[in-house]
């Protein structure tokens, strides 16, 4: 199978690049895979295909610009000039750009595929009717609210026109189901993008480092976090280091710069910037515990099963989608209510002061990730298409 994937792609810093390099990591190596061809945003450095598994060819078309409103037609051509015999569009609804136009736009390729009659996937990560509008940073006003509602049921129209759309939770299979009458969205799990042997739940000499990983400044806000590591800090004489791990959210620029200067005040606070793809097990070994200090969530949370994979204990709120992930697929965590910097300094300190329960929550996450390998996820994806295609051979030979 010659597999074309619309998606950014390392070093991009677009959405999604770090999920699509894992991906890309285990299709190479899938046997049904011949070939790869990478649909990607530019970017100035050169792509990270510096794979050491065997694997087929890759190629990589750089075709299409975040906010550009010529990607419509640019991926179009790339999919003319390789003529791939199945796409697998790696998005959610920001993708192709923050700008609604631009955005709209790129979600419409799907429907080109369609008319192409070439064999289309969609993953989308995560689905509007789940999204807190204000909290993501979009718009607090109710009547934007509306048009941007009005705006995500026509995208989401577009995006099923796909022969099969995935989503990573059951809950948004249900809701496609149930408002758009869609018999073609599956389900397949978000994945564990690496499996390391099972770590030995030790933690480096030092400060306890107490650690968030993301893009901050919309729905993800470390100032509570800081303030709830201070208390601690006050209640235990425990010596403990913040780490923020990640930049800000594109919808917000300049949020960290303004919360180191705001607490500059606070002694141990790490700002790392961005981490690149082979620092990440770095920053997640040396953690004793991920925070997820979140108002709402957008979708399944990467960040949840890279900190299983490493086996480390979570704290997160018990809301929206990170809720259903605990009940779906086996993680555990100290809960915490997202209003009360008091609560999550409580779930802070149950943590740190006590090891054996660190190492029940790691031991467990562990498990849960590894339930999911990337493997896995790509040989669903696979055999998908393979159905798709058979469909289709049979549904041509019946008209011939």
């Amino acid at each position: 199978m010659k597999l074309a994937i619309v998606t950014a792609y390392p070093p991009s810093k677009v959405t999604l690049n770090e999920y699509a390099y894992h991906l890309v990591k285990q299709f190479r190596q899938n046997e049904d895979v011949t070939e790869l061809i990478l649909l990607t945003d530019k970017t100035e450095k050169v792509k990270d295909l510096q794979f050491t598994e065997a694997g087929c060819k890759i190629i990589v078309k750089e075709c299409w610009a975040f906010n550009s409103y010529k990607n419509i037609l640019t991926v179009k051509k790339a999919l003319n000039e390789t003529q791939p015999d199945a796409v697998l569009f790696n998005l959610q609804f920001m993708k192709f750009g923050d700008k609604k136009i631009a955005a709209a736009l790129g979600l419409m390729l799907p429907l080109v595929c369609k008319l192409k009659k070439t064999p289309s996937i969609v993953l989308l990560h995560n689905i509007l009717e789940e999204v807190d509008l204000g909290s993501a940073g979009f718009t607090s006003n109710k009547l934007m609210q509306k048009i941007y509602g009005f705006i995500g049921t026509t995208l989401t129209k577009l995006i099923l026109q796909a022969d099969t759309v995935a989503v990573t939770m059951q809950k948004y299979v249900d809701i496609l189901e149930a408002k758009y009458g869609a018999k073609h969205v599956k389900l397949i799990p978000h994945g564990t993008f690496e499996i390391p042997e099972e770590p030995d739940y030790l933690l480096p000499d030092g400060p306890l480092q107490i650690m968030t990983f993301g893009k901050f400044g919309t729905y993800k806000k470390v100032e509570g976090m800081i303030e709830a590591v201070e208390m601690v800090r006050a209640s235990t004489g425990l010596d403990l280091e913040v780490v923020i791990a990640g930049r800000d959210n594109p919808n917000v620029p300049g949020y960290l710069d303004k919360v180191q200067r705001d607490y500059k005040h606070v002694p141990q606070v790490r700002f790392t910037g961005y981490v690149e793809e082979e620092d990440v097990p770095v920053i997640f070994n040396e953690s004793t515990v991920v925070v997820f200090p979140y108002t709402s969530t957008t979708g399944s949370s990467g960040v949840l099963h890279q900190a299983g994979s490493y086996g480390k204990a979570v704290i997160m709120p018990d809301l929206g989608d990170l809720a259903l992930l605990v009940q779906d697929e086996g993680y555990r965590g100290e809960f915490f209510d997202p209003t009360s910097v008091e609560s999550l300094a409580k779930a802070i300190e149950a943590i740190v002061t006590n090891d054996a329960y660190r190492l029940e929550l790691a031991k467990t996450n562990y498990k849960a990730a590894t339930a999911h390998p990337m493997s896995q996820i790509a040989a669903l994806y696979i055999e998908n298409f393979k159905a798709i295609i058979s469909k289709k051979n049979k549904a041509s030979a019946v008209i011939a």
